[in-house]
């Protein structure tokens, strides 16, 4: 779906330059990372898919104390993640406020994916209160398809707008590529585009792994909406999806704080 950056486009090796590391004190870093909502937020996601999966695999005999434990732990930490959605719509609302926009199809998916989105999270708000007990329980039900529903059309928005993203990536990097080489065809320096293709690799990177977390939501999302019922919709391949897409999002988050 993408198109790739092609080696003829280079006769020879070209040396890529990678941007260069933070080198921030790693308790600082550290405590930045867990400043941020999304921060402690995917930590308790990645327990909490580690956990069911645990469960899911029957490592543990249902007899256990451990096994009851572990049940309790998982219920907790989800409803606690609720919690970290409040007001989270927000930031899709200004997203969009915010953004400027090349074309109408570009309008047009980026109202899919942050609307989706904010509905989402907007949503997720009275999920929470319901399994905090604030709001009778006849309507987890009905709030829980609103939410799946919205959060898989915001997906879709998310995953056209990135594979947009990454096309035009791909282009860039041929373009530099094609700098590059002709700069060692006539012998100049170009230690600059070499710094950009790095930079280009390395956002092109992040920007694919943003799509597989993405569709690793999605197929969450479809689970909730077809109620585990399905191929590949079943207890531990969700987990295993929802811990894909934690352990992404932590490296994005830890990347960029």
């Amino acid at each position: 779906m993408e198109s790739e950056a092609s080696t003829p486009l280079l006769k020879k090796e070209t040396p890529i330059v990678q941007s260069k590391p933070n080198n921030k004190d790693f308790l600082n870093h550290l405590e930045a990372y867990l400043a941020k909502r999304d921060g402690v937020d995917k930590l308790l996601k990645i327990s909490r898919y580690a956990t069911k999966i645990i469960l899911a695999s029957s490592a543990l005999p249902e007899t256990l104390t451990l096994n009851h434990r572990l049940k309790s732990f998982e219920s907790s930490v989800g409803v606690s993640r609720k919690a970290f959605r409040l007001g989270k719509f927000v930031q899709d609302v200004n997203a969009l406020r915010n953004s400027h926009f090349d074309s109408k199809e570009e309008l047009a998916l980026s109202l899919v994916a942050y609307g989706g989105e904010g509905l989402y999270f907007f949503v997720e708000q009275f999920v929470w209160l319901v399994k905090s007990g604030l709001i009778d329980k006849k309507h987890a039900r009905s709030l829980g398809l609103i939410s799946a529903w919205a959060e898989l059309v915001g997906y879709l928005g998310s995953v056209s707008l990135k594979i947009r993203d990454l096309n035009r990536i791909s282009e860039d990097e041929k373009r530099v590529k094609m700098s590059i080489e002709v700069a060692i065809t006539r012998g100049i320096k170009c230690e600059e585009e070499k710094e950009r293709l790095g930079k280009l690799i390395q956002k092109k990177l992040m920007k694919r792994l943003s799509v597989v977390q993405d569709l690793a939501d999605a197929l969450m999302a479809v689970a909730d909406i077809r109620d585990g019922k399905g191929h590949f919709l079943g207890p531990l391949s969700v987990s295993i999806a929802g811990l894909l897409s934690a352990l992404i999002s932590t490296h994005k988050n830890w990347v960029s704080c």
